[in-house]
């Protein structure tokens, strides 16, 4: 499907747009990959890794800015959005930012795909869009919303689908927990919000992977939630940096004691796959749909996928390996 097709990645420079831009090149071999991102310094970096590919090009923009994402978008395909504002307390204290970015820009990028005939998008999501408390969440799941009922949401009806994927913590992404510890593991402390505290935990590689499933997969509406590992936060932190003292400074504003990917209002219409699940939209009766469901199996009553209570765990084994395969990454 994305052999030799053309492919737009926003929010591109990020480290899920590096990993997916590296991963999908030599995968794939699409014809152009496009390269959507606003901080220029950025762009001028990652460009010189691909100066001699004439594959990738790269385009200074903005999702708020719709005239230049419909630019952007001519001659597209297929568009990865991975855009955001991300950090729950930079979302606290910039509310009207967030909203502008993940919530406006979605809302952008929505239209511009459909007046470009772009074929398929697939949206990054979060846990954190699951019974949101913070303000990251709550226009996540507002942005959810948007790409699932616009398959259908327009009067004269078109072509493009637009899918999601959900999943936790990005093992080593910019602003997650491991680059943190990992730049204090010399230190004599480490800060630890609560000492109860889980999280998901995902690699780059099988993100970029449940993106590539879900353009393979998707009828349109569809959530797709990776199944994951959870680990404690001061496990990661014992790991990292085995001698130092846990310095408890509490919750931050927004934070989650433990991060849920399936909620039980969601379990309803939640299908079961060997490594994933597929939440569907009741929109259209899309969750009752032989085409959206394949061979999915409707998860138990009252079913709900959370950190803390997750079949699957972490070991520090496990972690202390990643590290030292990811050193060169997270230095």
């Amino acid at each position: 499907m994305l052999k030799k097709s053309s492919i737009l990645i926003t929010g591109g420079t990020g480290s899920f747009g590096k990993a997916f831009v590296s991963m999908t090149l030599k995968h794939y071999n699409p014809r152009r990959l496009v390269i959507f991102s606003r901080d220029e310094m950025k762009q001028w970096e990652m460009a010189k890794l691909y100066k001699n590919d004439s594959r990738v090009l790269f385009f200074v923009g903005d999702v708020r800015d719709k005239e230049r994402l419909h630019r952007a978008l001519h001659g597209v395909e297929y568009v990865v959005h991975a855009a955001a504002t991300k950090i729950v307390p930079t979302a606290e204290y910039n509310p009207f930012e967030c909203i502008k970015t993940n919530i406006n820009g979605a809302m952008n990028l929505i239209d511009t795909s459909i007046d470009q005939k772009v074929k398929q998008v697939v949206a990054l999501s979060t846990d954190k869009a699951s019974s949101p408390i913070n303000l990251y969440g709550a226009t996540k799941l507002a942005s959810d919303k948007l790409f699932v009922a616009s398959n259908s949401s327009y009067a004269a009806g078109h072509k493009t689908r637009f899918s999601v994927v959900r999943y936790g913590n990005v093992m080593g992404s910019r602003g997650s927990i491991i680059p943190f510890f990992y730049s204090l593991r010399n230190n004599k402390s480490l800060p630890i919000t609560d000492i109860r505290m889980s999280r998901f935990m995902i690699t780059l590689e099988q993100g970029i992977n449940l993106v590539w499933h879900a353009f393979a997969d998707m009828v349109g509406g569809e959530i797709y939630v990776k199944k994951i590992p959870s680990m404690k936060i001061v496990d990661i932190a014992s790991c990292i940096s085995p001698s130092a003292k846990h310095e408890i400074i509490g919750i931050r504003p927004g934070e989650k004691l433990h991060e849920e990917m399936i909620s039980v209002d969601e379990s309803y219409n939640t299908y079961e796959f060997n490594d994933y699940f597929k939440i569907l939209p009741v929109l259209n009766k899309w969750n009752l749909d032989e085409m959206r469901i394949k061979k999915g199996k409707l998860v138990p009553d009252r079913f709900s996928y959370t950190s803390d209570k997750n079949t699957k765990w972490m070991t520090p084994k496990n972690l202390k390996s990643w590290i030292e395969k990811n050193k060169n990454f997270l230095e």
